[in-house]
């Protein structure tokens, strides 16, 4: 890739990781609005992990509380005062990750594939779903579908919960809400925010559960695409190492703009842009 790409593609997924507009829809639509080559799945993953760098910056203090938490359930550090609350919370967050885990291994093993194709009438090419539904009309409709739910969410979920509430039954439902990002044009903080806000979490209490759950989601994307970073040679790892620290350094600076915005404002703005962005690529693709 030439260093314009690079940073083309770390800029669109530094900017749209962070705010609910689908960072992977946008990353697929690169081609489609440009004469640039697909940068394809690899490259996607390795700038998400540039994004989850930025999460561990700006939490920092959240990040240390989660980890007290899972070496306290192993029997480190559990004397502290606080350490039930900082286990409880390891623990659901643990319980919001399972069902993407499932999700994203049951895609990866070909699980869907048949439904896919028998149902929806999808081609998989050489076996594999997510290569094979990189396509515009299903990125503009998750973006509508997806869109109106936030919208509908962020109008009527109450204004009492912050991340320190947080249940098993809190974590499990954003965590499947989470799983449903595995497809282009959801957004995975767009769809976590949505389920978050419905439970009753602040706009800003919901964009920072959101952003935490992702950190193991993430990470574990990351670790299974290292064997194909090395198999696909020098270049393309070198591409995806350059990609991931230009998103490292957009991502940082998207985070701090949105939490600061939701402390003012609502999240009607991102509704409005992703139902118009929809509807224009239905018009014209």
């Amino acid at each position: 890739m030439t260093l314009f790409q690079q940073l083309l593609i770390a800029i669109v997924q530094g900017v749209t990781e962070f705010l609910p507009i689908s960072s992977s829809g946008h990353l697929i639509l690169i081609p489609y609005l440009t004469d640039l080559p697909d940068q394809g799945p690899l490259i996607d993953v390795a700038v998400h992990v540039g994004s989850l760098l930025a999460i561990i910056v700006y939490f920092f203090k959240d990040v240390v509380v989660l980890a007290r938490g899972g070496f306290a359930s192993v029997g480190f550090g559990s004397s502290a005062a606080n350490a039930p609350a900082e286990r409880r919370l390891f623990w659901w967050i643990v319980v919001g990750t399972i069902p993407a885990v499932l999700f994203g291994l049951s895609i990866k093993m070909g699980a869907f594939n048949g439904i896919a194709e028998n149902v929806f009438g999808i081609e998989i090419v050489d076996g594999d779903l997510m290569n094979s539904i990189r396509f515009v009309d299903l990125i503009a409709v998750n973006l509508i579908l997806y869109g109106v739910l936030l919208g509908i969410a962020d109008k009527v979920g109450k204004e009492v919960k912050v991340f320190e509430d947080m249940s098993w039954r809190d974590g499990l439902i954003v965590g499947l809400a989470q799983a449903l990002a595995i497809i282009p044009g959801t957004s995975r903080s767009g769809v976590t925010m949505t389920a978050a806000r419905f439970l009753g979490y602040q706009r800003v209490e919901a964009a920072r559960f959101s952003f935490l759950l992702s950190i193991p989601a993430v990470a574990g994307a990351g670790v299974l695409i290292v064997p194909e970073i090395f198999e696909a040679g020098a270049n393309l790892a070198w591409d995806a190492l350059w990609a991931g620290i230009f998103t490292f350094i957009a991502a940082f600076a998207t985070m701090a703009f949105l939490m600061n915005f939701l402390k003012k404002a609502s999240m009607m703005v991102f509704v409005v842009y992703r139902v118009l962005l929809g509807a224009a690529l239905l018009a014209i693709f």
